[in-house]
């Protein structure tokens, strides 16, 4: 029983010293910052995107905006990559900082940062000057103009170069640590990293060796089929390059931040190793496509549902710490718990919101992974409901959650306007329900996904316009959400009152902690799972590129908008 009752300390190297150097602080806050600027322009258009659907179309009179699918490129590359490659990069790179007790190279982290900026510039010029609006999905027949892709190439190796510098710490940690356990902290931002690394090789080497050379009339034509696979191999599993910083915070976090306890160290590590191991699910997003074997779709379809799993463990783990936070601050009854967490504290109310708009976005995802539904779903708009509730909550949210603990941690300075910032998550999280209302119900009727529904020249199907309406006023309250974030960072950058110590971290403790001895030491042979990880990627997409290589490049350019 004192195993059970005794906490233990091992979510990071030193829980009692450490201390950030000047350029670690400096990197991490400006990829923070820029990650936030980026979710700026994005959420306008969004903003703009969720009118369109309400039958109100405002590109004409945007600056740099002729058409609707110029925003939309613009709202899902800001959003999706820029947002949340910043974010992660700036987070992730902290927490394993923090968890090895040694600074990461600051010279990797500058590398990586100015790749992200520079990459930002070279897809957002074209896309702000009409020359590529081919949606954040970008492939072909559809063509953008060469920077986009090369841009998109700088912004991914950026990641790869944050995760070189969490590999090399944790190499140099473990010269000084001979059989010790990694940290949690360490163990999740590392295999985190891992998993985009292994997922990201699909989308990169489209990029790289298809679309950018056919950009530059290097290449005859183009592979639609084989880039569309490419592309989804990394697709789906991007959505978890954007979730698990957020599990990061869930599970490291907010035990501490509620007054609870992590239940079980080795829990934690399963699920992160599942996430590396389960990465070749991208063929359900292709259930549709001709030229793809049942045998693979019907492979995904096994895996997809099996990755749901560790999102359970998940749910396990941080339901049982918020109980025993909500209990140890008076709580009672079955439910009387969750009322006494601190919902006043921003920090924890925006990651709980998100939390539980993620349990719609959870099940929708299912729904999506069903070969059945998704006939009846796919291309419409229950899709973006869906993953607005994935992105657009559980990971948006989540880093608001952040930002009003961490903007302070690292630049010293009290949170700004805290009324406002108590607000601000119940007014996104409000937002984010009546819009993804409106896209699945939409979705279900029919209603079609990227498509310019303000200027269209038949009329609606019924149900349309309620299911407009309700996307447009949703989504115009989500941004007045993000304008409110913005405006808390913004004055506690600038009128935050100076700190005299910033503190620690806020990471958790663990109920069942990690073992010396025994079957948990596996759990460590990072090699040993991401071996397992491509094993499987070569059963599901070995058959088909042995049968489909080499490439098909017969399809010419498309340029519609």
């Amino acid at each position: 029983m004192s195993a059970i009752v005794q906490a233990q300390t091992e979510v990071v190297q030193d829980p009692k010293h450490f201390e950030l150097s000047p350029a670690n602080r400096r990197w991490i806050l400006w990829f923070i910052l820029f990650g936030f600027a980026a979710l700026a322009f994005g959420v306008f258009q969004g903003f703009v995107q969720g009118l369109n659907y309400a039958g109100i179309s405002l590109f004409s009179f945007l600056p740099g905006m002729k058409t609707y699918y110029e925003g939309l490129t613009a709202h899902g590359v800001l959003n999706a990559f820029i947002f949340t490659f910043a974010e992660a990069n700036g987070w992730l790179s902290l927490t394993t900082a923090r968890a090895l007790g040694r600074n990461l190279n600051s010279r990797l982290l500058a590398l990586s940062f100015v790749l992200l900026v520079l990459g930002t510039v070279f897809a957002g010029i074209p896309i702000f000057l009409g020359k590529a609006s081919v949606l954040y999905t970008f492939y072909p027949p559809l063509r953008a103009h060469w920077a986009f892709y090369f841009g998109i190439a700088l912004a991914v190796v950026s990641t790869w170069i944050i995760s070189a510098a969490q590999l090399w710490a944790l190499a140099e940690w473990r010269k000084e640590h001979k059989g010790e356990r990694i940290p949690l902290m360490a163990y999740v931002s590392i295999m985190t990293y891992i998993m985009w690394d292994i997922s990201s090789l699909g989308a990169a080497s489209e990029d790289l060796f298809l679309l950018l050379p056919w950009s530059l009339n290097l290449l005859p034509g183009s592979d639609p089929l084989l880039s569309r696979v490419l592309f989804w191999y990394t697709g789906h599993q991007i959505v978890y390059y954007w979730l698990l910083p957020a599990y990061v915070s869930w599970y490291i976090f907010i035990p501490r931040m509620v007054g609870g306890k992590l239940f079980s160290d080795s829990l934690a590590r399963i699920a992160f190793i599942m996430f590396v191991v389960l990465v070749p699910v991208g063929f359900h997003h292709q259930y549709t496509d001709p030229g793809i074997g049942n045998y693979f779709k019907i492979a995904v379809l096994i895996l997809t549902f099996g990755i749901a799993f560790p999102s359970l463990l998940t749910a396990f783990s941080i339901m049982y710490a918020l109980e025993i936070g909500g209990r140890a601050n008076g709580g009672k009854g079955i439910l009387g718990w969750f009322l006494k967490l601190p919902w006043s504290n921003p920090a924890v109310s925006a990651q709980v919101l998100a939390m539980i708009a993620f349990l719609p976005g959870g099940i929708t995802g299912i729904m999506n992974a069903s070969y059945n539904m998704n006939l009846l779903v796919h291309n419409t708009t229950f899709v973006p409901g869906h993953f607005h509730l994935t992105l657009g909550s559980a990971v948006t949210l989540s880093y608001f959650g952040i930002a009003y603990w961490l903007i302070p941690y690292l630049t010293g300075r009290k949170l700004a306007l805290e009324r406002v910032a108590k607000w601000q998550p119940w007014v996104y999280f409000l937002g984010i329900l009546i819009f993804a209302r409106g896209e699945i119900s939409g979705g279900i009727l029919g209603m079609p996904r990227r498509t310019a529904l303000a200027v269209i020249n038949y009329e609606p199907l019924p149900g349309w316009k309620l299911a407009g309406a309700l996307t447009g006023i949703g989504g115009t309250i989500m941004f007045i959400g993000c304008v409110l974030f913005f405006l808390v960072i913004f004055f506690t950058l600038i009128q935050g009152k100076k700190m005299e110590s910033t503190g620690d971290l806020p990471f958790t403790e663990t109920y069942l902690g990690a073992a010396p001895s025994g079957w948990q030491l596996i759990l460590d042979k990072l090699s040993y799972w991401v071996l397992l990880s491509f094993i499987l990627i070569a059963l599901v997409y070995g058959p088909f590129l042995l049968t489909h290589l080499p490439p098909k490049l017969n399809s010419p350019p498309f340029q519609g908008f």
